[in-house]
């Protein structure tokens, strides 16, 4: 049996909780996200797969 993970859907399901339970950290979690996407897309690592 084949078992990955995927990081994707658990950084989003941590930030989703988070946002539910502590409205206020919506603008600072969105704005580590697009930077970690950035700085990620910057250094050419869109093809790692986790």
């Amino acid at each position: 049996m084949d078992m990955s993970l995927a990081l994707t859907p658990i950084v989003s399901l941590i930030a989703g909780i988070l946002i539910f339970v502590f409205p206020r950290l919506l603008a600072k979690i969105v704005a580590i996200y697009l930077i970690a996407v950035g700085v990620i897309g910057l250094a050419g690592a869109g093809n790692f797969h986790f």
